[in-house]
């Protein structure tokens, strides 16, 4: 299944949104880290790093984490595994 950035974007929008619901996501910067300006701790990581796969089903392991950290290196992530 191949991802576009628009897709990607809202596909980690809704993750975020399902783990930590009423999350500021609609402000949050495309370069923010997430942990930093959503207050998510590694457990709120972890289960976006979950379904994020789940909605995707791309395959994250544990050092794709780092690129994660943002919008952008979410989106860039899920393009360039679906391409």
């Amino acid at each position: 299944m191949n991802i576009n950035r628009t897709d990607a974007l809202d596909m980690v929008r809704e993750s975020i949104s399902q783990v930590i619901p009423g999350a500021g996501i609609a402000a949050l910067g495309p370069d923010e880290a997430f942990r930093d300006a959503l207050e998510m701790d590694s457990l709120d990581f972890l289960s976006f790093v979950e379904v994020l796969s789940e909605r995707s089903g791309v395959r994250i392991e544990d050092e794709d984490t780092p690129q994660l950290a943002t919008l952008s290196g979410s989106a860039d992530f899920l393009v360039a595994r679906t391409g």
